[in-house]
């Protein structure tokens, strides 16, 4: 059987069971820039890789969306995709607070981000969205970190990491993540750094240029620290480095 006979269409399964386009799509995210999350008792962090289009002649890509005040995500994939998630997931916050007077549920809000990149996958006049998300936020049960995916699957996790090279951050995280529960905001934070930093290239360090950090918790909202905000994270994992070396 030839692969190309099956793909052509998304509603159309191969004779293995397979929706091709589909996985296409989940190959779109491997593609991405490398986006790591976890989470204590206290605080959900997200960390994520930037790329440049064109090197020193252009500003680098957004990694991270403010979604509401409790609540954000990091990408991997196409970033226009995720735009469109992020314009729908503000509009579902809006609409709940206007109605209810209180801050959408994370979970409740994942859900519906994967029921409708569902719909995508059973509807030949649509495609599926490109791109996977890491949405951490606070509720009443405390800091939550989900992944979503094209094919309208969606995971609570403790820890994670998705994009280009990413099973080398999975592994750096399952060797770290049970004392995570317990651990420091800004411990975590470089422990999530470390996890990146085995996802990039050789030659590749993370600065403040290419690196973004942003953190929801107990005491604070939603906030992006890029730039000469993300400076003192990166310097304290560079510092922590040169003591190993050293």
């Amino acid at each position: 059987m030839y692969r190309n006979q099956y793909d052509n269409d998304i509603t159309t399964w191969s004779p293995q069971g397979r929706l091709l386009q589909v996985e296409y799509a989940m190959e779109a995210v491997k593609q991405g820039s490398a986006a790591v999350g976890a989470k204590s008792k206290d605080y959900a962090v997200v960390v994520a890789l930037k790329r440049a289009p064109h090197a020193d002649l252009s500003s680098y890509v957004p990694k991270t969306f403010k979604l509401d005040a409790h609540m954000g995500m990091a990408i991997a994939g196409l970033t226009s995709d995720a735009r469109v998630l992020a314009r729908y997931i503000r509009t579902e916050c809006m609409n709940h607070r206007y109605v209810y007077g209180s801050p959408l549920p994370v979970q409740r809000l994942v859900t519906r981000v994967a029921d409708k990149s569902q719909k995508c996958t059973q509807e030949s006049s649509k495609r599926p969205f490109g791109v996977g998300l890491l949405v951490i936020g606070m509720d009443a049960s405390g800091p939550v970190l989900f992944q979503t995916c094209p094919s309208g699957q969606f995971y609570n996790y403790k820890a994670i990491s998705i994009g280009a090279r990413s099973q080398s951050a999975k592994t750096y995280l399952e060797k770290h993540f049970e004392s995570f529960e317990t651990m420091e905001l800004n411990d975590m934070v470089t422990h999530c750094l470390k996890a990146l930093q085995s996802t990039t290239s050789e030659g590749v360090e993370l600065n403040q240029h290419n690196t973004t950090v942003a953190i929801v918790g107990k005491d604070r909202d939603f906030t992006v620290y890029d730039d000469d905000a993300v400076a003192e994270f990166v310097d304290k994992l560079q510092e922590g480095e040169a003591m190993v070396e050293g």
